[in-house]
């Protein structure tokens, strides 16, 4: 076990920022950002990036790295964070890795999964029946064959859900069941990991809570700004909760108090996808964290375990 690198998880409006920010002053440590949108320049209060004045404080990594107009991958993502770790080790510092996207957390845990060579012909011909029957039909078609991929794949995910359906015509197996064998033979890694855990109903407030102050804190005219720029927001960008439904009262499709409600309804449903895909992580030590119990005393607990553990 790497006693200098600590990875915090939780889902989605669960603390977990704060936390790593806080052992980052204590411990002298470099905290890298795993988030698939904290990666986009300019798409700020939507993503929730840490303020300016603690990126002052600490240095982070993994944010701000892209324009909204590129695509990002998992792959670039694995290969930036492991440039950031090799500068990280050449100060000395220790790093404090945070975030929620698990598909993120597993390539920086295990490493890519790759699956079988793509079949040009078989990803063609369900490109080409999204198109005519929609995309919410092949996410039905993967909730047939593959419950587990299709409920932490987004139905608006066209690129994962082709793939999930290529690999299940390819091989005959679900793409869950295949990662699943990966992970078992992938499961030494030395991170030491902790996760911050609340009641659902808990969560779900501190979600809305959470909306409530981005629409206050002037989303949608960070939306507006940024469909204004020269290059059109790439899709990843474009589909991201907090964007895609401001963008959608922008085009006049919905009011903005049902984009608001829209925006809390898709992040509870992120909140549980992370739920899910944290189940399937091993060797976490989880906190369970009270209602209304200050960051201070998060902090604390945290200071405790991993003082047991005689690490950081």
């Amino acid at each position: 076990m790497n006693t200098n690198r600590l990875l915090i998880v939780g889902v989605t409006a669960s603390g977990k920022g704060v936390l790593a920010f806080d052992l980052a002053k204590l411990n002298d440590a470099e905290i890298i950002s795993i988030d698939s949108m904290k990666v986009y320049r300019r798409m700020d209060i939507g993503t929730t990036k840490p303020p300016k004045q603690a990126r002052e404080r600490i240095n982070y990594h993994l944010i701000d790295v892209v324009e909204p107009s590129e695509s990002f991958s998992v792959g670039a993502f694995l290969e930036m964070a492991n440039e950031a770790i090799e500068q990280i080790n050449r100060r000395k510092k220790k790093i404090i890795a945070v975030g929620g996207t698990a598909l993120y957390i597993k390539a920086l845990l295990y490493g890519l999964f790759e699956g079988p060579g793509a079949n040009e012909q078989i990803r063609a011909e369900l490109k080409s029946k999204a198109k005519d029957k929609g995309l919410e039909q092949l996410h039905k078609e993967l909730a047939k064959i593959d419950p587990v991929a299709a409920e932490h794949i987004s139905p608006n995910d066209s690129k994962r859900i082709i793939r999930a359906l290529e690999i299940y015509k390819i091989t005959g197996k679900a793409i869950s069941s295949l990662q699943h064998q990966w992970d078992e033979q992938k499961t030494k890694h030395n991170w030491t990991i902790i996760g911050l855990r609340r009641e659902k109903s808990v969560e779900n407030k501190r979600i809305n809570k959470r909306v409530k102050k981005m629409i206050a804190a002037g989303l949608v005219d960070e939306v507006k700004s940024l469909q204004a720029e020269d290059k059109p927001l790439s899709k990843q960008a474009r589909c991201a909760i907090g964007y895609a439904e401001i963008i959608a009262y922008l085009n006049g499709k919905v009011s903005l108090e049902d984009a608001i409600e829209l925006i809390k309804k898709n992040t509870r449903r992120l909140a549980k996808n992370q739920r899910t895909w944290f189940k399937t992580f091993n060797h976490v030590n989880w906190l369970d964290i009270e209602p209304d119990e200050p960051a201070e005393k998060i902090l604390t607990r945290t200071k405790i375990l991993l003082n047991s553990k005689g690490i950081f």
